[in-house]
């Protein structure tokens, strides 16, 4: 027997596929080879695993194009949304794109001027200055807890030469937060702050904050908004007053034996007041001085115009001559005459009268001097101006009002007015806790009473609203355990019933029908039996009627056997 027999002898499978022809059994080896390769390489393939997940377009292309540059192999989530690298390869990746600064978190920042083009219009600088302004804002509001994702809008007009014609910047944040979480006031406060202290101009009550579901976080800047912290403010103001007035009174009265109650007048109006005060001029000694002019002239021997007025005036002179003129008879007589008529002269302003040269009059120039002399002094003084900006601060406590009621002190069991004087001091301890201003208009008023310790008629527990409450509770769950009762014992034990005596009479007809069943398969063979009996019995006799005597031998030999086995 061939080999190929005993295989097919042994599988059966085999002893088929010998029978197929051999170019199907060339195809179906090829086929077992292909597979074979292919588990084995998928065997062989590393494990992926997520690089980043949650990408924008942006990011995931410029991630894509990253790997493919590191010849890192890639693979994309099912959503799109994650990048898959081998497992062995998911921290190297990560610390080279973050050297490459990818993810950049979505919004772009300064990263933006990097790219400036030649030929950029004023206008496109202006827009990507406000787009990288923008993305540096989103990243840093995106470094908060709470935030997963933010987004912020600035509405930046353009500057104008005209002052009365500038508009402020305004800016809006939109926020995603993260399941479960929020942002308290403080947070919400912090954003504005950070927001409005990164734009030129831009004041905090300019800031919008709205999160995921449309809810304004920033209050609103009208009054109807400003009313909440406004209340709030002022409780405060009253308690952390009253709580001042009890912490002092308590361990002296002793606890429950003070009662305080404090009204707080604050004023909202916000004022603004510029003045410019003008005061009186100082002595001069002690003003400052912000410009002083001095002009001082002098002339001696100074001649008057002379000649004859037209061209010839203009001509230079002729060489100087000096004439013998010899002296008057009377020149020593009365020397002085000249002199005092040139005085006079020179006192109405006029020119000195004597035109005779000292050579001439034999005088000395040092003692009769000639000319005119001229001093101007001119002084200006600072004015004392005073100009103040002052701007009330928003809630000035305009006023106080405290009522303070202290109980009568227990003598023995008998309630007793405190002194006067120990009232007086309660009082004056009240005014330094409340901060007391007479100049304010506070007012304070500390009055000792016998606290009231009648107690209210105890009222029947059938009108008790507490026991009402209890035996209303009481009854509906005794209906509901009624109802309950009646539905079990009702339908449902009922049901429960028939439907167990229905099942203990099917077990029953199924055990009868066993028992018949088992009952005709024994009748069955007994008659089988019987009938093998009369079938044997009818051979024995058919036999015994052909061949007697060999029923004889068959009888002797048992007999024998009978005996020997005795």
């Amino acid at each position: 027997m061939s080999q190929m027999a005993q295989l097919a002898e042994r599988f059966p499978a085999a002893g088929k596929i010998a029978a197929w022809p051999k170019p199907v059994q060339l195809a179906a080896a090829a086929a077992a080879v292909a597979v074979f390769v292919a588990l084995l390489l998928w065997a062989r393939t590393p494990e992926y695993r997520t690089l980043f997940a949650n990408l924008e377009d942006r990011d995931g292309g410029a991630i894509v194009a990253a790997l493919t540059q590191m010849n890192v192999p890639y693979k994309l989530s099912d959503s799109g949304n994650a990048i898959l690298v081998p497992s062995d390869k998911v921290h190297e990746a990560r610390l080279q794109l973050a050297q490459q600064g990818l993810p950049r978190s979505g919004e772009a920042g300064f990263e933006l001027m990097d790219q400036t083009r030649f030929g950029a219009s004023q206008f496109t600088e202006q827009i990507n200055y406000q787009r990288a302004l923008e993305g540096e804002l989103v990243s840093s509001i995106q470094g908060l807890h709470a935030v997963q994702h933010a987004r912020v809008h600035l509405a930046i007009p353009r500057e104008s030469l005209f002052v009365r014609d500038r508009q402020p910047p305004t800016a809006s944040v939109l926020l995603t937060l993260y399941p479960g979480r929020s942002l308290s006031e403080s947070q919400v406060s912090a954003i504005t702050w950070l927001v409005s202290s990164s734009v030129p101009h831009l004041t905090a009550d300019k800031v919008s904050v709205v999160d995921q579901n449309g809810r304004l976080l920033t209050a609103p800047t009208g009054e109807a908004g400003a009313d909440g912290s406004r209340r709030s403010l002022v409780d405060d103001i009253e308690q952390r007053t009253v709580q001042r007035i009890l912490t002092l009174l308590n361990p002296l009265v002793g606890a429950g034996n003070v009662r305080a109650q404090v009204s707080a007048d604050v004023d909202f109006a916000q004022r603004e007041q510029t003045s410019e005060v003008y005061r009186p001029n100082r002595k001069p000694g002690e003003a400052a001085v912000r410009s002083e002019q001095t002009s001082s002239s002098v002339q001696n021997n100074v001649l008057p115009p002379e000649g004859v007025p037209g061209a010839l005036t203009n001509q230079p002179p002729l060489n100087a001559t000096a004439p013998i003129v010899a002296a008057p008879a009377n020149a020593n007589q009365n020397p002085a005459a000249p002199n005092a008529a040139n005085q006079a002269n020179q006192a109405q302003g006029a020119a000195p009268q004597n035109n005779l040269s000292t050579a001439q009059t034999g005088q000395n120039p040092a003692a009769t001097p000639s000319g005119s002399s001229r001093s101007d002094a001119t002084i200006n003084y600072e004015v004392d101006r005073t100009i103040s900006h002052i701007k009330d601060p928003l809630g000035t406590l305009r006023r106080l009002s405290v009522a303070v009621v202290v109980n009568y002190r227990d003598n023995d069991g008998t309630p007793e007015a405190l002194p006067a004087a120990e009232l007086e001091k309660l009082n004056d301890l009240v005014k330094q806790a409340m901060g007391y201003s007479a100049e304010r208009g506070d007012t304070l008023s500390v009055i000792n009473s016998r606290f009231s310790d009648e107690r209210a008629a105890k009222t029947p527990i059938w009108e008790n609203p507490v026991y009402l409450d209890y035996a209303i509770r009481l009854v509906k769950y005794l209906l509901i355990a009624l109802a309950a009762l009646f539905l079990w014992r009702g339908i449902i034990k009922p049901l429960v019933a028939d439907n167990a005596q229905l099942k203990l009479k099917r077990q029953e007809e199924a055990q009868e029908k066993e028992k018949n069943r088992e009952q005709l398969a024994a009748a069955e063979k007994l008659a089988a039996e019987m009938s093998r009996y009369e079938e044997n019995l009818n051979t024995a006799r058919n036999m015994a009627e052909k061949d007697p005597r060999a029923v004889a031998m068959v009888l002797r030999s048992w007999m024998e056997k009978k005996d020997a086995n005795r």
